[in-house]
């Protein structure tokens, strides 16, 4: 086991050089806030324009909270709970102060006993009491009966598609299976549409919906300043990745990494390939990442371009910075236990959630 002593001072790789990350102390620097404590599992937040904020919980539950009355949401899609499978993220429109629409991923149900990652939309009615209007925009094909790599964030790009991240579901050769939706990202219009400029579209034998492949489980994802997207991405023993996707781009999974299976054993080919992407920054050992953010600099002006990325294993937030990027700080606190989301505020708080913790913090100044 990692001492805690360790792990704020841990040695990470990131393109080839070897720094040490800084841990601060959010007592000296920074206000932590519980903004929503005693949840079951939470996995997704939605900070609401004018206060309060919504939350998922992987058992099935939506939760809305403001100003300490809280209420469970209605009108969600059904959901499997398996293994890591369940009620994941949720991601508010661009127009959501207009339209009060959101977008939720989701384990679905699927014949068989399997589950597939899915894609809803629908409309948060005005006192927050259900979702109307529940649209399902995608459902990922095959589906399986295994619990794993479900995924799954949901970015709204700036040119209103949607993108949303799919783990491999355990099966490896299927990252670079582009007839099945398993390891890719995916680029839907807000009404499940196909966007005539997807790479693959008209191409035989290759899903349509596919934006990138060869991902083996991204569980963050988000726009940066120049509305391009990143995402976090698990590896095996060693290389998780934080990735810029680029349409059309292979990822390497399973082919290339630079970790091992758990076992010892070697991962594919190596590290490198001719045709497949190299990660912007892995860590070695695995920090299990899960939650993607961009910052906008609103609160902390200093970080503005900064990349946060939250730790499930490790407890803490990753701040990443600079040409190459590198981890450059950690915040690390008794609130940063297991990590699972990292977003910024309306207000420019960063909020995220500790899972088990059962709480949804945010940091002021």
């Amino acid at each position: 086991m990692t001492s805690a002593k360790h792990i704020a001072t841990a040695t990470l790789i990131g393109l080839g050089s070897i720094h040490a990350a800084a841990a601060v102390s959010a007592q000296d620097s920074l206000t932590i806030t519980p903004m929503a404590e005693g949840l079951e599992a939470p996995w997704g937040v939605a900070p609401l324009p004018g206060g309060g904020l919504l939350v998922t919980e992987k058992a099935g539950r939506l939760i809305h909270e403001k100003d300490g009355t809280r209420q469970e949401v209605s009108g969600l899609p059904a959901v499997a709970v398996v293994g890591q499978g369940g009620l994941l993220d949720i991601t508010l429109a661009q127009d959501f102060e207009q339209s009060r629409e959101l977008f939720l991923t989701y384990a679905k149900p699927q014949g068989g006993g399997g589950a597939g990652t899915a894609l809803a939309s629908a409309r948060l009615s005005e006192d927050a009491s259900t979702l109307e209007g529940l649209t399902e925009l995608f459902a990922m094909k095959p589906g399986s009966d295994g619990g794993q790599h479900f995924g799954s964030r949901v970015v709204e790009a700036p040119d209103g598609t949607l993108l949303v991240t799919i783990g491999e579901r355990g099966d490896r050769p299927a990252a670079q299976d582009r007839s099945t939706h398993n390891g890719s990202i995916i680029r839907v219009n807000r009404d499940g549409s196909i966007p005539d400029d997807n790479p693959f579209v008209d191409m035989p034998d290759v899903l349509p919906e596919i934006w990138s492949y060869g991902h083996r489980n991204p569980q963050g994802a988000g726009l940066d300043l120049e509305g391009r997207l990143w995402v976090s991405e698990h590896g095996a023993k060693g290389g998780d990745e934080v990735n810029r996707i680029a349409k059309g781009a292979n990822y390497g999974w399973p082919v290339i990494s630079y970790g091992e299976h758990y076992s010892g054993a070697k991962i594919g080919e190596g590290s490198a390939k001719e045709g497949m992407e190299q990660p912007v920054f892995y860590w070695d050992p695995s920090i299990a990442p899960a939650g993607l953010m961009v910052y906008s600099g609103a609160q902390f002006p200093e970080w503005k371009g900064d990349m946060f990325v939250g730790s499930l294993k490790f407890d803490y937030i990753a701040r990443l910075s600079g040409d190459p990027l590198e981890e450059v700080q950690q915040i690390k606190t008794k609130e940063t236990a297991r990590v699972r989301d990292v977003v910024e505020g309306p207000e420019g708080g960063i909020w995220f959630i500790s899972e088990s913790n059962g709480t949804v913090y945010r940091i002021t100044p």
